[in-house]
């Protein structure tokens, strides 16, 4: 296949895409997640094809603890941010079976207003089992909203644990969300979230529990004092903030907090040099899953990693040993 057939389809699609068409979106979308060795080509090219477009989005990662109403969250808030005018892309990484790779995809069902507006794109996406629940090729489709021109990407991670991290590696904006609750549950919230969190957002706000989200906002806002300020942020973030996303209440602040937080930070050049930052960081991360994808995919080196690997597992060498080994028999 010579170059020029390759790449004149993927011209025709990143044409579509720069044009807003939702289906060639989904399309190209479709085309950067895969993992076949023809579709990364053609994805590559229809990266290159829309870099130059110049549309920068809001990215918003977000994440949560399951049951604590982030699907709610975002459509009510997305449907806010519609109502204003503004152009909504919501990736949502559904979790992947570590056994089989299977995910469910229901976000759509569980957004069902939100995903018939005409201003915005909800697209689910297996976490394919990534480390932090971020699908690898999420930060891609990133970029194919941004040409698409959306004004937000929202990025719903899956869960909370040590390494959402991640998702700030592809976020301008990191959002965690959280169910009224009591101090217990508290001292189970991981300090790497909190060091990247820029708001904690209480939901669930109302009713009988209004009083414990109160509480809750109170608590979180106490622990972020205790944090080391980040030369990121302005005085008084990161803060804590209370919002029902059922009832709607409480977004408006949210949005008015963020846009604050947006502001000063493209002020004061920390929006740029956090994205070239995060720029780099792919740049290596990319070097180091492709290392890893050249070393399964030679079979002298697959029988290698058994050979030592059952080695291991029967005890007859530590696996800090056995991994020197095979580092020393890689480096020749």
């Amino acid at each position: 296949m010579t170059q020029a057939m390759m790449t004149a389809p993927q011209d025709a699609l990143a044409d579509a895409v720069l044009n807003g068409e939702r289906r060639a979106l989904a399309r190209a979308i479709t085309l950067v997640e895969s993992g076949r060795a023809d579709h990364r080509l053609q994805a590559a090219a229809l990266l290159d094809a829309i870099k130059g477009a110049g549309r920068e989005a809001l990215r918003i990662g977000l994440s949560g603890t399951p049951g604590v109403g982030k699907s709610t969250f975002i459509e009510s808030f997305g449907m806010m941010l519609t109502g204003m005018g503004k152009r909504v892309a919501v990736l949502a990484v559904d979790p992947s079976s570590a056994r089989s790779g299977g995910s469910i995809l229901g976000d759509k069902t569980r957004m069902e207003r939100l995903s018939r507006d005409p201003n915005a794109f909800i697209r689910p996406s297996p976490s394919q089992t990534q480390l932090g629940g971020v699908a690898r090729r999420t930060r891609e489709a990133v970029a194919l909203c941004e040409a698409a021109g959306f004004d937000i990407v929202l990025i719903e991670t899956v869960g909370v644990g040590q390494s959402e991290t991640m998702v700030a590696e592809m976020s301008d904006l990191f959002l965690l969300l959280m169910a009224p609750a009591g101090g217990d549950e508290l001292q189970g919230v991981k300090r790497g979230i909190m060091e990247i969190a820029d708001l904690i957002v209480v939901n669930k706000a109302d009713g009988d529990l209004k009083p414990v989200a109160m509480r809750t906002c109170a608590d979180y806002a106490g622990a972020l004092r205790l944090l080391r300020k980040r030369p990121q942020d302005p005085q008084g973030f990161p803060k804590a903030v209370m919002v029902s996303a059922y009832e709607q209440t409480g977004l408006p602040e949210v949005w008015a907090e963020m846009e604050t937080l947006t502001a000063w930070r493209r002020d004061q050049g920390h929006w740029a040099s956090r994205r070239a930052a995060q720029a780099r960081h792919w740049f290596e991360e990319e070097v180091r899953q492709g290392l890893l994808a050249r070393l399964t995919a030679s079979p002298e080196a697959r029988a290698r990693m058994v050979r030592l690997g059952e080695e291991v597992a029967r005890g007859d060498r530590l696996p800090g040993h056995a991994a020197e080994d095979m580092l020393s028999w890689l480096g020749g």
